[in-house]
């Protein structure tokens, strides 16, 4: 259920491969994702995705009953995302909702299709959010609007959220994978030494 494709670029492209469930993620695809992740070490450059209309739906609802929505894995997969030294783009298909913020806010930049919304319903559903996704969301769009969002429960729209500055770009979904791509030619063209040091710096 998560793909990866590799070119001779060293670009990754990693896609969530679960459209019949909204890609909800299962404990099984969160450890498979800190794995890829980890080797993307490797990698010049990432782009995370998905199938279907759905970003991801967060927590798969028979899991999270059972404990995954308070699993240390969400913030294992959130680390591991920030700790690639390439650039990592979420290129977000569709909505993007619950603990799947965390591997969208680690990366360096998102983008996403005009249909996808952004929430994170922990207020209501009574959990507690991911502790680096409220500091990497404060430190985009800032306290009163992180509230927004995990306080007051507010599905944020993708034009909303790129003015806001939690989405960088909004992109037509048949474009999608390509403005990714072309987000990442710098990259992938460069000295590779030379590209880390940029990265490094603008954290």
């Amino acid at each position: 259920m998560i793909e990866v494709e590799q070119d001779h670029a060293g670009l990754w492209i990693v896609t969530l491969n679960r459209p019949d469930k909204a890609n909800a993620l299962t404990a099984d695809m969160l450890a498979e994702l800190i794995s890829v992740m980890g080797a993307a070490q490797e990698a010049r450059g990432v782009i995370l995705t998905g199938r279907g209309k759905v970003f991801s739906a967060g927590a798969d609802l028979d899991a999270a009953r059972a404990g995954l929505a308070v699993s240390p894995l969400w913030e294992e997969l959130s680390a591991a995302v920030a700790a690639v030294p390439g650039l990592t783009i979420a290129a977000l298909n569709g909505t993007l909702a619950g603990g799947a913020n965390g591997m969208a806010l680690a990366c360096d930049l998102r983008i996403a299709v005009p249909t996808a919304k952004v929430f994170y319903p922990v207020m209501k559903l009574g959990y507690l959010p991911q502790p680096s996704d409220v500091v990497r969301m404060k430190a985009l769009i800032g306290p009163a609007r992180t509230k927004m969002i995990l306080a007051a429960g507010q599905k944020i729209t993708a034009d909303e959220a790129h003015s806001w500055g939690l989405v960088d770009r909004v992109v037509e979904p048949e474009r999608l994978l390509d403005d990714a791509k072309a987000l990442m030619a710098d990259v992938l063209a460069a000295d590779p030494a030379i590209a880390h040091q940029i990265l490094k710096s603008c954290h």
